[in-house]
Protein backbone atom coordinates (compact mmCIF):
# COMPACT_ATOMS: atom_id res chain seq x y z
CA UNK A 1 0.00 0.00 0.00
CA UNK A 2 1.57 3.23 -0.62
CA UNK A 3 0.26 6.81 1.18
CA UNK A 4 -1.32 10.04 -1.23
CA UNK A 5 -2.31 13.26 0.31
CA UNK A 6 -5.33 13.94 -1.47
CA UNK A 7 -6.52 17.83 -1.25
CA UNK A 8 -9.52 18.82 -2.07
CA UNK A 9 -10.62 22.55 -3.06
CA UNK A 10 -13.37 23.76 -2.47
CA UNK A 11 -15.15 26.84 -4.09
CA UNK A 12 -16.93 29.46 -1.65
CA UNK A 13 -20.01 29.51 -3.91
CA UNK A 14 -20.65 25.77 -3.07
CA UNK A 15 -21.00 26.31 0.36
CA UNK A 16 -24.93 25.11 0.29
CA UNK A 17 -23.96 21.98 -1.26
CA UNK A 18 -21.27 20.91 1.31
CA UNK A 19 -23.34 21.74 3.98
CA UNK A 20 -26.34 19.22 2.45
CA UNK A 21 -23.74 16.82 1.91
CA UNK A 22 -21.26 16.60 4.40
CA UNK A 23 -23.43 13.93 6.97
CA UNK A 24 -23.22 11.46 3.97
CA UNK A 25 -19.02 12.50 2.92
CA UNK A 26 -18.31 12.28 6.56
CA UNK A 27 -19.94 9.02 6.68
CA UNK A 28 -18.35 7.60 3.70
CA UNK A 29 -15.04 8.84 5.04
CA UNK A 30 -15.85 7.19 8.71
CA UNK A 31 -16.20 3.70 6.78
CA UNK A 32 -13.44 3.98 5.09
CA UNK A 33 -10.96 4.60 8.62
CA UNK A 34 -12.67 1.26 9.68
CA UNK A 35 -11.43 -0.22 6.38
CA UNK A 36 -8.11 1.65 6.89
CA UNK A 37 -7.81 3.25 3.39
CA UNK A 38 -8.26 6.81 5.08
CA UNK A 39 -5.66 7.68 7.44
CA UNK A 40 -6.68 11.16 8.33
CA UNK A 41 -9.24 13.99 7.16
CA UNK A 42 -10.04 17.42 7.51
CA UNK A 43 -10.71 20.81 6.51
CA UNK A 44 -8.60 23.77 5.96
CA UNK A 45 -9.42 26.27 8.72
CA UNK A 46 -9.84 29.13 5.97
CA UNK A 47 -12.58 27.10 4.48
CA UNK A 48 -11.18 26.59 1.25
CA UNK A 49 -10.42 22.83 1.25
CA UNK A 50 -9.35 19.91 2.59
CA UNK A 51 -6.88 17.72 3.46
CA UNK A 52 -7.14 13.72 3.35
CA UNK A 53 -4.54 11.44 3.44
CA UNK A 54 -5.42 7.53 1.72
CA UNK A 55 -3.71 4.38 1.54
CA UNK A 56 -4.36 3.03 -1.84
CA UNK A 57 -2.91 -0.01 -3.31
CA UNK A 58 -2.07 2.42 -7.11
CA UNK A 59 -3.12 5.95 -7.75
CA UNK A 60 -5.71 4.82 -10.27
CA UNK A 61 -7.58 2.84 -6.99
CA UNK A 62 -7.16 6.39 -5.45
CA UNK A 63 -8.62 8.21 -8.07
CA UNK A 64 -11.48 5.53 -8.42
CA UNK A 65 -12.55 5.92 -4.54
CA UNK A 66 -12.45 9.65 -4.69
CA UNK A 67 -14.51 9.22 -7.43
CA UNK A 68 -17.30 7.86 -5.05
CA UNK A 69 -17.02 10.91 -2.53
CA UNK A 70 -20.43 12.18 -1.87
CA UNK A 71 -18.90 15.60 -2.02
CA UNK A 72 -17.59 14.58 -5.86
CA UNK A 73 -20.80 13.26 -6.47
CA UNK A 74 -22.87 16.55 -5.40
CA UNK A 75 -20.57 18.40 -7.25
CA UNK A 76 -19.33 20.04 -4.08
CA UNK A 77 -15.30 20.05 -4.95
CA UNK A 78 -13.69 22.43 -7.41
CA UNK A 79 -10.76 20.76 -7.55
CA UNK A 80 -8.53 17.90 -6.52
CA UNK A 81 -4.92 16.94 -6.12
CA UNK A 82 -3.23 13.43 -5.52
CA UNK A 83 0.28 13.32 -4.70
CA UNK A 84 2.06 9.98 -3.45
CA UNK A 85 3.38 10.67 -0.13
CA UNK A 86 6.41 8.87 1.96
CA UNK A 87 6.51 9.75 6.05
CA UNK A 88 9.28 9.62 7.43
CA UNK A 89 8.84 10.42 10.85
CA UNK A 90 5.44 9.98 13.07
CA UNK A 91 2.58 8.33 13.34
CA UNK A 92 2.49 6.83 9.41
CA UNK A 93 5.89 5.98 8.89
CA UNK A 94 5.38 2.50 9.41
CA UNK A 95 2.29 2.21 6.98
CA UNK A 96 4.43 2.23 3.93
Amino acid sequence: MSIFAVEYVYNPDHDHLRAEHRPAHRQWLEGLVGDGRVLASGPFADGTGALLLFASATEADLHQLVSEDPFAQAGAISAVKTTAWNPVIGAFRDLV
